[in-house]
């Protein structure tokens, strides 16, 4: 099907093309490299209409920005703290013209909407001049993750030992000046030896929002993935997060060159320095000092690793809840206000003045002034993760060493009620497997959407919630480091709770988003079994079995079955449907962290279970009782 025309970048472009700026031909480099349009996500983005709109609205506030600020790079976000949001990063290379980098973006921004026509929640378009990416998710604040996309040229070089040699040597140079550059952008040119003077022109870029170090590391992937084109006449690499390009034909002017041979590491010096020499080498350290001064201004805070606090510089904070207010909400914390109590703290039940009910979460916590820190940016982190399956956090309070979370307010409690408590038998299957498939992707959003990976530790039917249509929604997420040393259920290093918890996390402290993994494969056994995996079936001829065991004693045996509830009707579950969520869960629960899948497969799994026709789990470790 033909897409619509928009004729506004075409006339710009025809246009442009017949001007001339500062005696070089205008020309805003839209030959297109990429496009990539991720699938439409119904549980993120809720209103495609709408979620429309506000893309365009980003949009026109980074033509804006380009056009009367004179910018290469903006970003703009557009209902950021409501549904259907856009977040739009757009980029120029800093050698076009203002009005090159504009034509640019209203080309990108045709080929950008033609994504949204298809619903998708994320794009990603890429020119020789400009890209520009839009999400759903926020993701200005992400490190780099370089996807290896190469465009080379067909043409030869005549001397192509030493035309490979000369671009090796420049890219590299590249590579290692231009994250020291301010604004990540560098053009360079080169004759090339033995080459019937070729030239060979070369330009790097980082996007403005990365650091020193990931744009450095962005532009090592790029070096090593661009030498696949020579030795060929020119070479294209880019990512997310960064471009690399070199060609014999120019695609800048000359004006636009510096001189990276300064910020390369320096050689040995010429021996037998003249007076002149040493008149020049004086006044390049003075200009080295000065460009040194100019690198090392006060620039955005550096992120912070994942293990500190990452992307929470550029985030929008929660709001900010008066602490007396909160008192008042929950009666003073009052004991008839107590819905529950876990490692985080106790949650009390509240209404504030405006009659909003919410849920209050007293945390028990270390005071320190690293804990002061850690609890700012990631509460400011967690109020930023939107997702159907997933508890919103509305916002915080303070007070001397009390920290207290305001989140939604869930009337049906948590999951652990509805199997092992007094609503226990509640649930249809058709409700349970709602239960299992929001879990997954909830996790998923966690571990592979946000733009920063989550683990949550402590993945259990008691931090799993369920809203007024029994959906569930998954919380405690993203407190596991603001927990007190002392206070962590399995020992100072590990939390979790045991018979959740995956092995390798809980001999040897081994972190990664499988144990989680591991964690919802109990949950599933639980939905399924209605049996809490901590207690022991002492009924039948194995007795003091624990039900990860029996789960696999079952399954051994193609007695898959004998696990389900005897609360639920077998008329109201396909039997074979059954079985193979069984198996699914029997996979997250792998001996070996490895070979256990992610989240994203588990919910393709959950959806398409022919896909497990060739899966087989292997045996889970199994707590022998006596």
């Amino acid at each position: 099907m033909l897409r619509p025309t928009n004729l506004l970048p075409l006339f710009t472009f025809i246009f442009l093309s017949c001007c001339s700026i500062n005696g070089v031909v205008s020309d805003p480099q839209t030959n297109l490299l990429k496009t990539r349009c991720n699938p439409y996500d119904r549980f993120v983005v809720t209103n495609i209409s709408i979620f429309s709109e506000n893309l365009n609205a980003t949009l026109q506030h980074i033509r804006e920005q380009i056009s009367v600020q004179n910018k290469f790079f903006a970003t703009a976000a557009k209902d950021a703290n409501g549904e259907n949001p856009v977040y739009t990063l757009f980029q120029c290379r800093n050698y076009l013209s203002i009005a090159d980098c504009v034509a640019c973006f209203d080309v990108a921004a045709g080929e950008t909407r033609s994504c949204t026509a298809t619903m998708a929640s994320a794009a990603l378009v890429v020119y020789d001049g400009c890209f520009m990416r839009y999400n759903s998710n926020g993701f200005f604040d992400e490190a780099p993750q370089p996807s290896n996309i190469v465009s080379c040229g067909n043409q030869t070089t005549g001397e192509a030992t030493a035309f490979t040699t000369t671009v090796r040597q420049v890219l590299m140079n590249l590579q290692k000046a231009t994250p020291r550059i301010p604004r990540f952008s560098a053009a360079t040119k080169i004759h090339v030896p033995n080459n019937k003077g070729a030239t060979l022109y070369a330009f790097a870029q980082c996007v403005d929002t990365v650091t020193v170090k990931e744009c450095l590391d962005c532009l090592k992937v790029e070096y090593s993935s661009v030498e696949i084109c020579l030795p060929n006449s020119d070479g294209t690499a880019f990512d997310y997060g960064c471009f690399m390009r070199y060609s014999t034909t120019s695609f800048f002017a000359d004006n636009q060159t510096i001189d990276i041979t300064p910020l390369i590491k320096q050689g040995s010096s010429n021996k037998g320095p003249t007076i002149g020499g040493v008149v020049g080498g004086i006044a390049l350290v003075l200009v080295l000092l000065g460009l040194f001064a100019w690198i090392r201004r006060p620039k955005k805070k550096e992120r912070i690793p994942r293990e500190g606090i990452i992307g929470a510089s550029m985030l929008k904070g929660p709001i900010t809840y008066s602490y007396n207010d909160l008192m008042s909400a929950t009666n003073n914390y009052s004991e008839e206000n107590k819905l529950g109590e876990g490692g985080f703290g106790a949650v009390y039940k509240g209404t504030l003045k405006d009659g909003k009910v919410v849920a209050v979460k007293k945390l028990t916590l270390n005071h320190s002034k690293r804990m002061e820190e850690d609890f700012e940016s990631e509460v400011k982190l967690i109020s930023n993760v939107h997702h159907r399956n997933l508890v919103r956090l509305l916002g915080c309070s303070s007070k001397g060493h009390d920290r207290i979370l305001v989140y939604e307010y869930m009337k049906n409690s948590s999951l652990d009620r509805f199997l092992f408590g007094e609503r226990r038998g509640f649930l249809n299957w058709k409700q349970r497997y709602d239960v299992i498939l929001g879990i997954a992707r909830g996790l998923t959003y966690l571990h592979e959407e946000f733009h920063v990976r989550i683990i949550h530790r402590d993945v259990k039917t008691y931090n799993i919630l369920l809203d007024d249509d029994l959906q569930p929604k998954i919380a405690d997420f993203g407190l596991a480091k603001l927990l007190p040393n002392d206070i962590s259920h399995l020992s100072t290093k590990i939390v979790g709770t045991l018979g959740y918890t995956a092995p390798e996390y809980a001999i040897y402290g081994h972190l990664s988003e499988k144990a989680d993994i591991y964690s919802y494969g109990v949950v599933i056994l639980e939905i399924i079994s209605g049996q809490n995996c901590k207690e022991l079936e002492l009924n039948g001829d194995d007795e003091g079995i624990f039900l990860i065991k029996k789960a696999w004693k079952l399954y051994e045996k193609e007695k898959h079955l004998e696990l389900v509830d005897k609360a639920l009707d077998p008329n109201e579950y396909d039997a074979e449907e059954v079985k193979k969520i069984i198996e699914i869960g029997l996979l997250c629960i792998q001996a070996s962290a490895d070979v256990r899948p992610t989240m994203s497969e588990v919910v393709a799994l959950l959806q398409n279970m022919d896909l497990l026709e060739n899966l087989r789990p292997t045996m889970p470790i199994l707590i022998e009782i006596n």
